[in-house]
């Protein structure tokens, strides 16, 4: 008895690698039949970045501005990573949704599917597009003429604090669709959300020329962390551990988020 409980128990993680490679497999086959949903995710990205970048290129000769020197454009872009991030993982929600509206999700919890593998299949679902949209992003920067000192490295963490951002948010996206289960609701919260804490971060202007709440609130923000990683590993203005810290929030707050997300499902169950 002993010995078959170690093989179940050593059999788990690898049922549950399988279960989310399976169900993440059946969402990157929607988006391969239909990549127009990734190609007009970076319909406004590509916009902010060309466009503010070039409006606002003044805005970094301004004293008070930590990265004038740098140009607005290598400023604007781990912003733009991030916000873009941010926006796409806010609907991350809209999946579950889908798959409420056609009785999918009631016959996958009848399954033997892990709860914790339906939410990181739809996790790593969103990472993935992340980290496309991301590489595409910065490319653009540095065809229109962006040069970051921080290199590969940097480019790299930026990925990463892109993904992590990701994560945080499509776990609360999924979490709050399956305690509303109402789109409405989910696009709401998402738009009162995403706006006020791409605003509370220096995603596209310095926090020196912001009034302190602003700062103050800025700490508290995950996007802020993130664009600050990025910004500082691409632009080489501060040191490994402050970058390392903001990750690490970061990944804290992807756990937290997870859980919930997880958690969500006893509560959707008892609702349904």
């Amino acid at each position: 008895m002993t010995t078959s409980y170690a093989t179940s128990a050593a059999a788990r993680p690898l049922t549950f690698l399988t279960h989310t490679a399976l169900l993440t497999g059946r969402l990157q086959r929607t988006l391969w039949r239909m990549p127009a949903f990734l190609v007009i995710g970076l319909v406004q990205p590509v916009i902010w970045l060309l466009l503010f970048g070039q409006l606002f290129r003044a805005v970094a000769d301004l004293p008070g501005f930590a990265s004038g020197s740098g140009g607005f454009l290598e400023f604007l872009t781990p912003g733009v990573v991030m916000m873009t991030a941010l926006f796409a993982s806010a609907w991350a929600g809209t999946t579950y949704l889908q798959d409420i509206d056609r009785g999918v999700l009631d016959r996958l919890l009848t399954s033997p599917v892990g709860r914790g593998a339906m939410v990181c299949a739809t996790l790593v679902h969103q990472a993935v597009q992340t980290v496309v949209q991301s590489l595409v992003i910065v490319g653009i920067a540095l065809l229109a003429g962006a040069r970051f000192p921080g290199g590969v490295v940097g480019m790299g963490v930026t990925v990463l604090a892109a993904v992590l951002l990701t994560l945080v948010f499509s776990a609360l996206s999924d979490a709050v669709a399956l305690l509303t289960r109402q789109q409405a609701t989910l696009t709401a919260i998402s738009q009162f959300t995403t706006l006020p804490l791409m605003f509370l971060s220096s995603a596209v202007m310095d926090l020196g020329l912001a009034p302190g709440w602003v700062r103050d609130a800025a700490a508290y923000n995950p996007v802020e962390w993130a664009v600050a990683a990025a910004r500082q590993a691409m632009l080489g203005g501060a040191g490994r551990s402050a970058v390392q810290g903001r990750l690490a929030l970061l990944a804290a707050a992807v756990l937290v988020m997870g859980f919930l997300a997880t958690r969500a499902f006893r509560a959707y169950r008892k609702s349904a």
